[in-house]
């Protein structure tokens, strides 16, 4: 998942430009040096996450750059910041598998990493937060590409059909359901 992290936030980096680059950029630079040093400290410990892990990975990660293209920008940047939360929940696990073999410095290296990758999560989470400021740019495609504007298109008619919805009473059925 850090390597989908480092591969996805760079490409979208690449994208997007403006103002969410700086922090997908520096995102994508501290996955690749927690991805650096869990490598390192992982086959010092007979452990190892290749092929399977990493290939499940790599293959993730594809799936999601595709998915960008039917995107507005500012959609992209926040389902970016999903990416950084996959990875805090998998470092949270990691840090207490570490503690429940009593491998405190593991335990450490995590903790450590935990907090870089919320300091990576929370920029990009200001920075999807600041587009509001300049709507007519957050609004345009994530790709603009001609099959970006096609997916733009699409996502038009899926958001505007989810908003029908939700005025609906079907949909304000399924919020008194789901407890809202």
């Amino acid at each position: 998942m850090g390597r989908r992290l480092a591969s996805h936030w760079a490409r979208l980096a690449d994208r997007l430009g403006g103002p969410p680059s700086g922090p997908l950029r520096d995102g994508a630079a501290t996955a690749r040096g927690l991805l650096r040093e869990l490598e390192a400290e992982t086959a010092s410990r007979g452990l190892h996450g290749f092929p399977a892990a990493q290939g499940a990975g790599v293959q993730l990660a594809g799936l999601r750059n595709v998915g960008d293209i039917a995107l507005e920008r500012n959609q992209a940047v926040r389902f970016a910041v999903l990416d950084a939360d996959h990875v805090l929940t998998l470092l949270l696990y990691l840090e207490a598998l570490a503690k429940g073999r009593e491998d405190a410095a593991l335990a450490g290296v995590h903790r450590r990493w935990i907090g870089q990758v919320e300091a990576a999560r929370d920029a990009l989470r200001d920075a999807a937060i600041a587009m509001a400021n300049h709507p007519e740019d957050a609004l345009r495609p994530a790709e603009p590409s001609l099959l970006g504007r096609a997916g733009q298109g699409a996502a038009n008619v899926v958001g505007t059909l989810g908003e029908a919805f939700d005025g609906s009473p079907l949909g304000r059925l399924a919020r008194r359901g789901a407890g809202r």
